[in-house]
């Protein structure tokens, strides 16, 4: 009999990890897993559920919540273990900052292993003295920590490295496919949430730099988010490039806007693995991506030959590792044949047979 495996994070509100949840439960429910996806709530705008994933909610009800914070979170602490209890898994799976804590508290106790796992910058993730003392010693309390990058598992202290794991990201199925040789459009494009950290702005500037150098091309923003309007309002303050630049809001056809596209930027702050980074690599389109924490971008670019890093904030190097790859076609060339590699490299048979070895070796 196929073992029942559970997963826990806060929702499935559309977001990286998200997504990596429910990739890995439709390819485990598809080899005959019980999959559980233990959420605390419902979010306003969500993934769809998987077909055959079960899903349960461990957040008290209005009725149930108190004044007490204290007894508030003993009847959230007690909810989840009675879930675990109830449900049996043979392993927890849970993504996310206080996630994980709770995983491990809840199941202390049971028998059930508890897979612990960061996605993002850690210091970010774990963001105050409280919660960053915890990450170095709870968290050593889990069976195993499944990270994503180098520098991520060099966060931890070396008696917690000892139990980490670095897994890829499967590449989402929809993005595999031939290598596109249609025609490319003159346009510069970057997917993501607008906000300070994903820092549109410095794209913006660094587009500015060459405008005049690159007449034809465009810059093509998608993407929602509250640093949207001040973009929009700092735009408008520039001189007549500003009509170059295009705000999509947020799209669906992700693929289809990318794939065309000529080159592919990413101007973030910090990064955990960028699933818009990897999938336009993937579709074989060249990337410049800052050389952000906690490392993702280098671990998908560095030494591949598929685009250009640069330093966080760097406007001038953004600017000129753009105005490099848009000038020479014949670098073009090599770098989109390359980034086209990511493709298989990440390929969601593969991956998610990774992901599946790790867990089955650490399930009880």
């Amino acid at each position: 009999m196929k073992k029942t495996i559970a997963f826990y994070i806060a929702s499935l509100a559309k977001g990286g990890a998200q997504r990596v949840i429910l990739n890995l439960s439709q390819s485990l429910r598809d080899k005959g897993y019980r999959v559980v996806l233990v959420t605390t709530y419902i979010a306003e705008t969500e993934y769809d559920l998987p077909d055959g994933v079960e899903r349960i909610l461990s957040d008290i009800t209005p009725k149930e919540e108190t004044t007490n914070r204290v007894k508030n979170f003993y009847r959230r602490y007690q909810k989840l273990r009675n879930i675990w209890k109830d449900t049996k898994p043979d392993c927890i799976i849970s993504f996310i900052g206080k996630n994980n804590f709770m995983a491990i508290l809840t199941a202390f106790g049971l028998h059930i292993p508890v897979l612990t796992s960061v996605r993002g910058e850690p210091k970010e993730e774990y963001y105050n003295t409280l919660t960053r003392v915890l990450s170095k010693t709870l968290m050593g309390l889990s069976t195993g920590l499944i990270l994503q990058t180098r520098d991520a598992k060099a966060y931890f202290p070396k008696w917690i490295q000892k139990k980490a794991v670095i897994l890829d990201n499967p590449l989402n199925p929809h993005f595999i496919g031939e290598y596109y040789t249609g025609p490319r459009e003159k346009k510069i494009v970057t997917v993501g949430r607008v906000d300070e950290n994903k820092n549109q702005k410095l794209l913006i500037d660094a587009f500015a730099k060459i405008a005049a150098e690159v007449p034809e091309y465009t810059l093509v923003i998608h993407g929602d988010g509250e640093s949207l309007p001040d973009l929009q309002t700092y735009l408008d303050q520039k001189e007549d490039w500003r009509s170059r630049v295009i705000f999509t809001g947020a799209i669906t056809d992700v693929k289809e806007r990318l794939q065309t596209a000529k080159l592919f930027v990413l101007p973030s702050n910090t990064e955990g693995m960028p699933n818009s980074l990897m999938e336009a690599l993937a579709l074989g389109v060249p990337a410049v991506s800052t050389d952000c924490p906690c490392g993702g971008p280098k671990e998908l670019m560095e030494g591949k030959e598929n685009g250009i890093l640069v330093p966080v904030g760097d406007v001038d190097a953004m600017a000129a590792a753009i105005k490099t790859i848009l000038e020479d076609e014949s670098l073009w060339e090599t770098y989109s044949k390359n980034a086209y590699k990511l493709c298989q490299e990440l390929h969601p048979d593969k991956v998610n047979g990774q992901w599946e070895e790790y867990i089955l070796m650490k399930c009880r």
